[in-house]
């Protein structure tokens, strides 16, 4: 056998094998949303990020300095940890979340935040999550109070507001502004006192008021801006629109008669965010801007949005199951040992300017990025 043949067996033997190791790695990765390469299933992750969630402290949005009050990436974070608790079935880990939970009854009640604010309420999505897994009255008692004071009559600063007022004589929180972070942080609370209550109106009063937000707010491509006077799609805003309206549906009775009304505009935004999704699986911190850099936190949201889509038999299967495969698997590639998440974009205000997007400083473990992750681990288990 001549040296030419013998390289050329060789050369086909290598490539044979490469290609069957392409083949295997396929498959493995065609696994839907069940089966997962050794250490990426969303139950080794969840746990990871979970336990990183109990071992530090409250944060204050990266200042080195504590918060006066629990802020609302934390609750986002706590309300994900617990809910990844109840379907991967750790007692222990519920139990190390009520631990954390107790001070606030007691020497750290200072740091509960007074329901004045969106970004206040969403804080009671948590102790109605407690209450669901303990069923602790002290839970509901808290929870109920800050989403009934929600669709109360205006307080604090806002109430000489003549907007504020509006709202509330419409059937609409007087907390309402129109920011598309509203959606989550409004509907979250409601949606909670619903699942806890079982009172139809907690639910009834967030599809009514996810239905104003979407039709003075999605564009046509199905996204949605900033604000009204800043034309960007911002990825972490819009994700924020997208888990609010997949949160909402997923509670939101059959024959609400809003509900066709928010599936349609949480499909559009679907659709449009397919077609951003870059090949690693992410999407960007401006999603349409190719230039941009890719940000976990509105690539935690979108996933989540598209593997509860799935789950619930709303999005074609065989469209968005790998679109959420793969952004899944592209995510907690952002992971490190520790448990923290890193290109979480900053808390970030509006400005009419698309280089205050793209300069924006990019975290690790900010709890904006690590709350998403919580959030579609829980999806995956469902």
């Amino acid at each position: 056998m001549n040296t030419t043949f013998k390289c050329l067996l060789l050369a086909t033997g290598i490539v044979s094998l490469t290609g069957y190791t392409g083949y295997a790695q396929s498959k493995k990765d065609a696994g839907g949303l069940k089966n997962w390469p050794k250490g990426t299933s969303p139950l080794e992750v969840g746990k990871k990020v979970a336990a990183r969630f109990v071992e530090v402290p409250h944060q204050n949005f990266g200042r080195p300095t504590p918060p006066k009050t629990i802020t609302y990436p934390e609750v986002c974070t706590w309300y994900g940890a617990l809910t990844f608790a109840k379907e991967s079935k750790d007692k222990g880990l519920v139990t190390q979340l009520v631990n954390r939970f107790e001070p606030l009854f007691t020497t750290e009640a200072s740091m509960v935040p007074v329901p004045d604010h969106v970004d206040y309420c969403v804080f009671g999505a948590v102790p109605l999550e407690l209450y669901m897994q303990t069923k602790d009255q002290r839970y509901l008692t808290m929870g109920k109070t800050i989403a009934d004071k929600q669709w109360g009559p205006p307080e604090g600063p806002r109430v000489k507001q003549p907007e504020s007022q509006d709202y509330y004589n419409r059937g609409l929180t007087w907390m309402t502004r129109m920011w598309i972070d509203d959606m989550f942080m409004i509907t979250a609370v409601q949606a909670q006192a619903y699942r806890a209550t079982g009172d139809k109106k907690y639910i009834e009063r967030a599809a009514k008021e996810m239905v104003v937000y979407l039709d003075s707010l999605q564009k046509p491509n199905g996204l949605f801006y900033h604000a009204p006077d800043v034309p960007f799609f911002w990825g972490r805003g819009d994700g924020w629109m997208a888990v609010g309206m997949a949160e909402l549906l997923r509670s939101l009775p059959k024959d609400n008669p809003n509900r066709a009304r928010i599936m349609q505009g949480y499909k559009l935004m679907m659709a449009s965010l397919l077609k951003y999704q870059a090949g690693s699986g992410m999407w960007r911190q401006l999603i349409d801007d190719a230039e941009s850099w890719p940000e976990t936190s509105c690539t935690g949201m979108f996933t989540f949005a598209m593997i509860t889509g799935v789950k619930e038999g709303w999005l074609d299967k065989k469209t968005y199951e790998p679109a959420a495969r793969k952004a899944w698997l592209g995510l907690i590639t952002y992971i490190d040992d520790k448990g923290d998440i890193r290109e979480v974009c900053q808390g970030t205000n509006k400005k009419n300017d698309r280089q205050y997007y793209l300069d924006r400083e990019r975290m690790t473990g900010d709890m904006h990025g690590q709350a998403p992750v919580l959030w579609c681990a829980t999806a995956l288990l469902r």
